[in-house]
């Protein structure tokens, strides 16, 4: 029996299956080494003319190079090998599926890649309540940095604040998007402003009485204050809403209980989507019947019918921040915890 064996050229060797090395890739752009290695860390503290840098990304692609990880760390040590990987924690797999913390991923990659650090793991707050799970990646021997993302919607008991002081303890550069959590870092929109904005948007417009639909936080505070000042009313609480669902369900209650509002500040864009959504089922005209305003400016609110009014909140460049303050050196701890409130803005269109 006769076995014909094929040239196999592997990734990151030649075509003598050698491995390729830096050095390969300098001699092929016609270079030196140590220009090679400022190009492939990102190193930014040497010019690199723009010609040159072609040169060995040609270089690179030709000869098919991949660096060695198991060298560099070698070379470096887990833990300076790990300070330019980030983690990022979200408080749920729903996230997903959400729009507006889709922005903010996209931020989080895209300022990571601009500054040459990688995004090791996206992971759920729950699996950190596995403890093999939590020292295997909360460790600074694999991330020098992680990102806790809208956390405060999964902290439900005393055992999962223990959670995120047992993460303050193990990395130093731990910053929160879009919540605060006492002295850590973080990035995020005033929710209670927001909400205030868009409660006096309806009153500066006419609508005298409304309701609130969505997240019960500190944008129930903030719609809580327009009404007190306005009237003294404490029934403006229509329902406790996360998405288009609740949004739905919620107006759905209220307009079969008899009590349908002459305008509704929702939580969210997606809860103010399914308040439109049964609205429009029940040929109830907007904003002619009743006005829709909301909180957040996802790209799907200028979809809607009519077009969404809507408090802008700036969620690609909370992302991207969170990731500055880790690349500057900024996201202490405690005193030296730095806190960046990013502000909004009302987008107006047709719902109101």
């Amino acid at each position: 029996m006769m076995i014909i064996l094929k040239n196999i050229v592997d990734k990151g060797t030649d075509m003598a299956g050698r491995t390729v090395t830096q050095d390969d890739v300098a001699k092929e752009a016609g270079v030196t080494r140590s220009m090679v290695s400022y190009v492939i860390s990102g190193n930014k503290s040497r010019a690199v003319a723009p010609e040159t840098r072609r040169r060995i990304l040609d270089a690179i692609e030709k000869l098919d190079y991949r660096p060695n990880k198991a060298a560099q760390v070698l070379k470096q040590g887990d833990v300076a090998f790990a300070s330019k990987s980030i983690g990022v924690i979200l408080c749920n797999a729903d996230v997903f599926r959400r729009p507006y913390y889709a922005e903010i991923l996209a931020g989080i990659h895209a300022q990571a890649h601009e500054n040459k650090y990688s995004v090791r793991f996206i992971r759920f707050f729950d699996e950190l309540r596995d403890p093999v799970l939590f020292n295997k990646l909360i460790s600074q021997e694999e991330i020098g940095a992680l990102i806790l993302v809208a956390v405060d919607q999964a902290l439900k008991s005393e055992e999962d604040r223990q959670i995120i002081e047992k993460i303050r303890e193990r990395i130093e550069k731990t910053v929160c998007v879009e919540w605060k959590y006492d002295g850590l870092s973080s990035v995020l929109f005033d929710r209670q402003e927001a909400a205030k904005k868009a409660a006096q948007y309806l009153l500066n417009k006419g609508y005298g009485e409304f309701v609130y639909i969505g997240q019960n936080d500190e944008r129930v505070e903030g719609v809580a204050q327009v009404v007190h000042e306005n009237d003294g009313k404490d029934d403006f609480y229509a329902g406790e809403a996360f998405n288009m669902d609740g949004g739905y369900d919620s107006i759905k209650k209220v307009h079969e209980e008899g009590n349908l509002p002459r305008a509704v500040v929702c939580g969210s864009d997606e809860v103010a989507i399914g308040v439109l959504c049964y609205l429009n089922e029940q040929k109830i005209a907007v904003p002619e019947q009743v006005a829709v305003i909301s909180i957040d400016n996802i790209e799907f609110s200028e979809y809607t019918f009519p077009p969404l009014t809507t408090m802008n909140v700036q969620k690609y460049s909370m992302g991207a921040r969170a990731v500055d303050l880790i690349v500057k050196d900024n996201a202490g701890q405690n005193e030296n915890a730095f806190v960046i409130t990013l502000p909004v803005n009302i987008v107006e269109r047709k719902s109101c």
